[in-house]
């Protein structure tokens, strides 16, 4: 099974305890901007969403399951408008979202003004993260405000996904970013818990201009 199918079928089948049901705290400790479009990958059905386009941001998510994207607006109470596209997208009438559906790689816009990654980068295996950071620069101004939640546990005792990603390989992909804080998972995944596998979060995030 290839990793497009296993999160398709992880949709389909409703197994989706990676799902947060409420804003990640992450954001409203530190996040900065207050405005700009803001660039989601792998943005599932969060909550975040809606948290982001309120303070007043344009929000650009792309999520690989369609289910997850009427799921977002379903839950949400919001309506939607489709176009297509190389990745159809989901406009909402009432709040500034627009959700893709479709390959994360094959997703090209003019550059985002920042980047909020809670799900992507711990959602691939390391073979694959290289060429995402990659990809998601490609997506953003340069100096792009950047607010990053990685995992840290054990990969001996459970396999991702989500992976584990060292500190020093976050800084390889992307230099400019600092970490803020570290603190046990609260949404531990059951097979994680039954392998004893503790999981950290770190929060990481672009380092003040000087």
């Amino acid at each position: 099974m290839g990793a497009h199918d296993h999160w398709l079928e992880r949709w389909a089948a409703g197994n989706t305890n990676f799902h947060r049901r409420s804003v990640h705290p992450a954001l409203p400790r530190h996040w900065r901007p207050r405005g700009g479009t803001v660039l989601v990958p792998l943005c599932g059905k969060s909550l975040d969403l809606r948290w982001l386009a309120e303070l007043g941001h344009t929000v650009l998510g792309v999520e690989l399951a369609e289910r997850a994207v009427r799921d977002f607006f379903a839950e949400q109470g919001l309506t939607f408008d489709r176009r297509d596209g190389t990745l159809p997208a989901f406009a909402a009438r009432e709040l500034p979202i627009t959700l893709f559906c479709g390959d994360y790689f094959a997703f090209r816009t003019p550059p985002c003004d920042a980047l909020y990654d809670r799900a992507a980068l711990v959602a691939l295996p390391p073979d694959l993260r290289r060429a995402y950071a990659a990809h998601t620069d490609s997506l953003l101004h340069a100096g792009a405000f950047r607010l990053v939640v990685t995992l840290e546990y054990d990969q001996a005792l459970a396999a991702g996904p989500p992976f584990s990603v060292p500190a020093d390989e976050a800084l390889r992909l992307w230099p400019m970013l600092e970490p803020l804080e570290r603190y046990a998972a609260d949404d531990v995944p059951p097979k994680f818990r039954a392998a004893g596998a503790a999981l950290t979060e770190v929060v990481w995030r672009s380092r003040a201009p000087a």
